[in-house]
């Protein structure tokens, strides 16, 4: 006998519908939403619906018009703009900004090389013409950054960026350096200056990197040629030094202080956490042996140094000494030495002064012989000595590396050449000690040395004429001076994180005057003119307002283009030599502010934008970067700081934490990202890991971020399938909701106080933590389980139906836009899958508001036991399933052995429905042996038996009711009265 054929009512089940598709297809409809957002110009939509409301500025610092984005680049803007939107969305008016910082090196550098391939000279280029070069080169960069940046996502006003080279800008730059240059920090002076030969400029702090580096160390002596104390006399001091191309620059030796020889003190250096001793107790000594054939000292030699580093002198000399007697720091004061290369030939008496000796702080134990060379063009120690006693200086190194004329024997020789490689400076030194007989030893070492992060050259000290800004000097009006007023302006900052406070103080309290001038070509120039007679700097109000004015007509150009009679009026170009250095990069960016932001001065070109800054977000090396710089120029210029707020975050590695490198082939390119995978994988990249830290990114990181990616896409597509077709007029007022919807309501509110806080202190990880882990473990694995059956199978207008959509409304309303900020295309898209109207979007929302009445805290203990509860269950179904006992939970019919609290918790609910059975026994009896039990899970047990009756064939549960209706036997109660409401809604 064959069985009845069975009826087919999947067309009365109402299963999710949604055109949202599961596969997001990134690289292709994240275009078209970009299309989308251009057509209906949603920038300025934001800013109309905004308006009014307090502003939040996020300013940008300006990334160098100079290449392609890289990764560190897309996470720096991705992160703004995941800032702004979620400012945006928490109710501010968050108009944003991008910028462009477009002098400098990095791009005189690339047109320098264009020349230097075709073999041309670039200093033969007029000047006009090479910054003309420079100005398109940057131009063209900007536009191809510009598109790069907008496939992130980034929302701005891209029509209009910012950039330090229109000339309003460049106008206000001038305007910046004249305020400082009437409130008297403003100064020239001769400085030691870490200095590039291959780029022919001195180089800021934020220029600069360490690296390995190879150098050649000498003790060299300088016979001593008078003394209080004639056994001295024929002597020789022992220097030590790892430049030996410095010693035709010697003009005097450094000592240490004096202290008791039982009592050596430990005083902290310019390292981190280093303590080295004080140089102080010196020894006359003669050398009585020889210990290696190799040693360049002769038996007889004597020789004076610090006692402390006897050993390891004796050992550099490969010699024996004896001691002969202490030398006191008072006779070493009184000594002359002679210069190593005195009576050379060749050197036509260049060399014939006398080197004296002076005590200084700086000479420790640490290394050496306790004797310091001073060159006072080739080192800060060296300089500052100078100054104090008035030593002769005479410059010994030109711009390009090479030992200028007056350096007789030498002359032309390369410390570095053009191209960064050793010079033959540094040999030719060497050959010239060694036939002096003053070169005792030498030795190969590599230490950290500062190299140009630009060239990956080396640099030198060298002591030059540079315009300066005084941090230790009271401006005019002030009470304090820049670096004071710098330091509380640290102070009233918040720092996130906090430790960037410590950091940034700790540079400004250190630093020395900040050197602002460059001697490059393309940049905004330190347009002063000087008396030639006096060298006084003119500050005839009239001429700076001249040259202002021209820079205003014509940029900085001008400066280089108009006769300077022009700028000077009743003052005679002949009398006056004009300043072509330019200005520091540093200093330009640390200017956006002004010509940006402030609203005051009146050359703002964004009217909506306000100063101080909300805040200030970059790499943590922007400490010392542009933080620092706009601090620096702010607090010199308004007297506090162009921001509230800095947010800092760390560097990206490759995924086994190493640096990037193009040798290495490790470099993820975003743009490689955003072909394959989508922008917004790149988003929630930036977010899935603790930004503040130094990040990680690689092939198998992003798939992570992609599976991650996919679980928050399905919850939105499941929700959108769930609401297909809802009305407003299907939703249920809160009070008719079950205890289910209510305590997902309930979480809602906890959540909409998590995401708004999180966002107020930029802890987008722990809030995509918090909502991942909703979506995966209270969504998806409870509540859309739970509900599932009443959204396919209760009738249309059931209020348990139509309560599961109402709470579900609220959960797609409100994930869609706390998703939005950081997934700005799947939520855009998710959006409009609901919504869609022309023009409409997520990102013109603010975030849903969570009533107070949501908030339930008992219902939430209550629902967390039953959730509990639940899992014991679920978990015993699992494993009866797996020993083939029942085929699904619909054809369990579990016996829950429970206390009597736990089973009053459960009263009113249907606990078969929320464990996904079809039916379900719950008891207070003892339960019987080999009853399944977890272990965290105290006071419940589960025997799960078979369910009684039949399957229907719409919902698939196992009823005893199955068969008691004629017309369809093979439906439950529910099924049947749902499809014959669906059959008389048809006809």
């Amino acid at each position: 006998m064959t069985e009845p054929k069975k009826s087919d009512y999947r067309d009365t089940v109402f299963l999710p519908k949604t055109e949202f598709p599961m596969r997001g297809s990134l690289p292709q409809k994240e275009p078209e939403l970009l299309d989308r957002w251009q057509t209906m110009k949603l920038y300025p939509l934001m800013r109309a619906k905004s308006r009014g409301r307090e502003k939040f500025i996020l300013h940008d610092g300006p990334p160098y018009a100079n290449g392609n984005i890289h990764i560190g680049t897309a996470l720096n803007k991705i992160l703004k703009d995941i800032v702004v939107r979620s400012r945006h969305m928490l109710g501010f008016d968050t108009p944003y900004v991008p910028g462009w910082d477009c002098h400098g090196l990095p791009i005189e550098w690339n047109i320098e090389k264009q020349y230097r391939e075709k073999g041309q000279d670039k200093d033969a280029v007029p000047k006009l013409q090479f910054r003309a070069e420079c100005r398109a080169y940057a131009e063209e960069w900007k536009s191809v950054q510009s598109k790069e940046f907008q496939r992130l996502g980034v929302s701005g006003d891209w029509a209009h960026p910012y950039t330090t080279m229109t000339k309003s800008a460049e106008a206000q730059i001038l305007r910046e350096i004249y305020k400082f240059l009437n409130n008297g920090l403003l100064y020239q002076g001769v400085k030691p200056v870490l200095w590039s030969v291959v780029e022919k400029t001195a180089l800021a702090e934020a220029e600069i990197e360490y690296h390995d580096h190879k150098s050649t160390t000498l003790w060299v002596k300088f016979p001593v040629v008078k003394s209080p104390n004639k056994n001295l006399e024929g002597a020789s001091i022992i220097i030590w030094t790892t430049t030996p191309w410095t010693i035709p620059a010697n003009r005097a030796i450094a000592f240490g202080k004096k202290i008791d020889n039982t009592q050596r003190v430990e005083v902290a250096t310019h390292e981190p956490h280093s303590r080295v001793n004080y140089a102080g107790v010196y020894k006359l000594a003669e050398v009585t042996q020889l210990t290696d054939p190799s040693a360049l000292a002769k038996v007889g030699d004597r020789i004076i140094f610090d006692d402390a580093l006897a050993v390891k002198v004796a050992e550099a000399l490969k010699v024996t000494c004896n001691e002969i007697r202490d030398v006191s720091q008072e006779e070493l004061s009184e000594t002359v030495c002679a210069h190593p290369f005195r009576a050379r030939v060749g050197s036509e008496g260049y060399f014939d002064y006398d080197v004296p000796l002076y005590e200084a702080d700086f000479v420790t134990a640490e290394a050496g012989t306790g004797f310091v060379h001073i060159a006072p063009g080739h080192g800060e120690d060296d300089f500052n000595l100078r100054q104090k006693y008035k030593i002769k200086f005479e410059e010994t190194v030109g711009a390009d590396g090479r030992y200028l004329p007056n350096v007789k024997g030498f002359a032309g020789l390369y410390v570095y050449k053009p191209d960064g490689s050793v010079g033959e400076a540094n040999g030719a030194v060497i050959k010239a000690l060694i036939e002096a007989g003053a070169l005792l030893a030498k030795l190969n070492i590599t230490h950290s040395y500062p190299h140009s992060w630009r060239s990956k050259a080396p640099l030198i000290f060298r002591t030059t004429p540079q315009w300066f800004i005084a941090l230790d000097k009271k401006a005019v009006g002030q009470d304090k001076t820049l670096r004071e007023l710098a330091m509380q302006a640290i102070a009233d900052t918040k720092w996130f994180p906090a430790l960037g406070q410590n950091r940034i103080r700790g540079m400004i309290e250190s630093r020395p005057d900040w050197c602002i001038s460059r001697q490059r070509a393309w940049g905004v120039p330190i347009a002063l003119f000087l008396n030639k007679k006096t060298g006084e700097v003119l500050r005839d109000p009239e001429v700076l307002d001249n040259v202002v004015r021209a820079f205003d007509e014509d940029g900085a150009d001008a400066w280089y283009a108009r006769d300077a009679q022009e700028f000077l009026g009743i003052h005679k170009a002949e009398d006056y030599a004009q300043v072509f250095d330019i200005v520091d990069v540093w200093f330009e960016s640390g200017c956006t502010h002004a010509f940006c932001l402030n609203q005051s001065l009146g050359v703002s070109e964004w009217r909506d934008l306000q100063w101080p800054a909300s805040l200030y977000l970059e790499g943590s090396d922007q400490h010392r970067g542009w933080f620092h710089s706009s601090l620096l120029e702010s607090c010199g210029t308004q007297g506090r700081a162009p921001y509230d707020a800095v947010l800092t975050h760390g560097f990206v590695l490759d995924e086994k934490g190493h640096k990037m490198s193009k040798s290495v082939g490790n470099v993820v390119a975003p743009q490689a990202v955003i072909d394959e995978m989508g922008a917004d994988i790149l988003r929630l990249w930036v977010v899935a890991g603790d930004f503040r830290e130094d990040v990680r990114i690689g092939r198998e990181i992003l798939k992570q971020t992609g599976d991650l990616y996919r679980r928050l896409r399905n919850t939105l597509r499941y929700l959108l399938g769930a609401l297909d077709r809802m009305t407003d007029a299907e939703h249920l007022p809160f009070a008719e909701l079950p205890e289910l919807e209510r305590w997902v309501l309930h979480r809602l509110f906890e959540l909409d106080g998590i995401v708004r806080k999180d966002m107020q202190t930029y802890d987008f990880n722990h809030m995509l933590t918090e909502l991942h882990n909703f979506c995966a473990v209270e969504l998806s694995a409870v509540y859309f389980d739970v509900r599932k059956d009443s959204l396919y199978c209760d009738r249309e207008d059931s209020s348990r139906r139509r309560a599961a959509r109402t709470a579900m409304d609220y959960l797609f309303n409100h994930l869609a836009a706390w998703l939005a900020p950081v997934l700005c295309f799947t939520a855009e898209e998710a959006w409009l899958a609901r919504t869609a109207d022309a023009e409409n979007s997520v990102h013109l929302l603010t975030f849903p508001e969570a009533p107070a009445a949501w908030r339930n805290d008992a219902l939430a203990a209550k629902w967390a036991v039953i959730r509990s509860l639940r899992r014991v269950v679920t978990g015993a179904m699992e494993v009866a399933r797996n020993e083939k006992k029942i085929g699904s939970s619909l054809q369990a019919h579990p016996r829950v052995f429970l206390t009597s609290d736990q089973k009053k918790t459960l009263e009113g609910l249907d606990f078969a429905e929320i464990c996904i059975s079809s039916s379900i026994t719950l008891t207070e009896d003892v339960p019987p042996a080999g009853v399944f039990t977890l272990p965290d899970s105290a006071g419940i047990g589960v025997v799960v038996e078979s369910a009684q009756g039949k399957k229907c064939e719409r919902c698939w549960q196992v009823l005893p009711e199955v068969g008691e209706h004629a017309d369809h036997p093979d439906l439950c109660h529910r099924c049947h009265d749902a499809v014959l409401h669906l059959r008389k809604e048809a006809a």
